[in-house]
């Protein structure tokens, strides 16, 4: 029988149901310690019953021997995340530090010493249980491949609204990027993020998106949940853009200019919105009405037209599209309802070579900017330094900067 004196540690953090497992026999050469089981039993402070641990209560290990010390304390949950936590200066006691994740199996490893310095080392199991109240995040767009321009959004289950529970989501949600990026995510709203990398990403780029939630406490009995991750690729770079001064559009791929293309953007009192939208999605045919957007119908300004190769801008009814009855004045005048028009065959082109996420800037109109958030995707909208203060993880900024901007409807012609 070995003599020497071993730990006894207790467990405390309602443990209910741990599972202890021996480790080595001692190693009596003293240059060649081996880890021996020196932990003595364990007490759980719980019923041995099957019951599940509290997660929010904390996990705390004392050595109880005389002379006896804690040397370490490791403890994983199953998603692999290290539980944090602090050791006494005099190694008699260890105590986590973070939250336990809610729902999952945690396997802790304690090292330890008696008074003489041999090595001990136990290793137990136990369970916590699930939460009551779990936030998921529902990534977009769906998996495919996409311009440079595309945000990825994070759509929460449940509103997160204070700057640290937000920062323990931000963290969790994980975007990869092969070429690497730098990038940010921009809390919209209390339920809704929005990740851009600092410049559009690289042509050919592999995305990765996941939510690290499953289990983690947020705040005040809230949980993260399982998220479903997300793939995308990026496709070459596209960029259409439209001057509204020249009345022409400009379209590059990767750099080089590939088409110059005729054009009529909004007229007087429904001028196309400058600055920097994306692609959202292609339709081959739309029924247009002045009704949808508020304006009269039998007014000077009515119309109800059926439109081809729409490729849409903006929620609110921005198209680059087929105007036939306009070409006349394209590459000469402004006279659309706010929409880029052309002709049916420059419209079939340019719906046949852009792809939802690619660019589309319009320069030199009268209208407002393209709001940044709310009536399609204007993120590119906003400086680096501006986007960076949206974000939960920057310390020395102040609260978000969310736009207050409504969308305005726009007739779509």
């Amino acid at each position: 029988m070995n003599d020497t004196p071993r730990i006894r540690i207790v467990v405390s953090c309602a443990l209910l149901a741990v599972a202890v497992t021996a480790c080595t026999a001692r190693n009596d050469r003293p240059l060649t310690p081996k880890a021996y089981d020196g932990a003595g039993p364990l007490t759980v402070s719980a019923p041995a019953d099957g019951t599940k641990a509290d997660p929010e209560k904390p996990l705390e290990i004392t050595a109880k021997g005389d002379g006896d010390r804690i040397a370490d304390v490791t403890a994983l949950d199953a998603a692999g995340r290290h539980l944090a936590g602090e050791l006494t200066a005099d190694g008699r006691r260890w105590r986590s530090t973070a939250s336990l994740a809610a729902g999952t199996r945690y396997t802790v490893r304690v090292a330890t010493e008696d008074g003489e310095g041999a090595p001990g080392v136990r290793t137990f199991t136990f369970e916590t249980t699930p939460a009551e109240r779990a936030l998921t995040a529902d990534f977009g767009p769906e998996a495919g491949t996409y311009g440079v321009g595309q945000p990825i959004t994070a759509d929460l289950s449940l509103p997160v609204k204070d700057r640290a529970s937000r920062a323990v989501v931000e963290r969790a949600l994980k975007v990869r990027s092969t070429p690497s990026v730098e990038g940010s995510w921009y809390w919209v709203d209390d339920k809704k993020l929005h990740f851009r990398p600092k410049e559009y990403w690289p042509a050919g780029a592999r995305v990765t998106v996941s939510g690290n939630l499953d289990g983690l406490k947020i705040g005040d009995k809230l949980y993260g949940g399982a998220s479903a991750p997300l793939k995308l690729t990026i496709g070459d770079r596209v960029e259409a853009i439209a001057d509204a001064g020249s009345h022409h559009m400009t379209v590059k791929r990767n750099g080089e200019v590939i088409n110059t293309i005729p054009v009529t953007t909004g007229k007087p009192g429904f001028s196309t919105r400058n600055g920097t939208k994306v692609v959202l999605g292609k339709e081959y045919y739309v029924r247009m009405r002045g009704t949808t957007v508020g304006i009269s119908e039998g007014s000077s300004e009515s119309y109800d037209l059926p439109v081809y190769y729409a490729t849409r801008v903006t929620w609110s009814g921005e198209y680059v599209h087929a105007a036939p009855w306009s070409v006349g004045s394209q590459g000469v005048a402004n006279v659309s309802h706010g929409c880029v028009g052309m002709s049916t065959g420059n419209a079939a082109w340019f719906f046949e070579n852009v792809r939802p996420g690619d660019v589309v800037r319009t320069v030199n109109s009268d209208g407002d900017t393209m709001e940044p958030f709310g009536n399609g995707f204007g993120d590119w909208n906003l400086t680096w330094d501006k986007w960076r203060q949206g974000s939960a993880l920057v310390e020395t900024a102040g609260e978000p900067v969310v736009s207050t901007q409504k969308a305005r409807l726009r007739p779509s012609l």
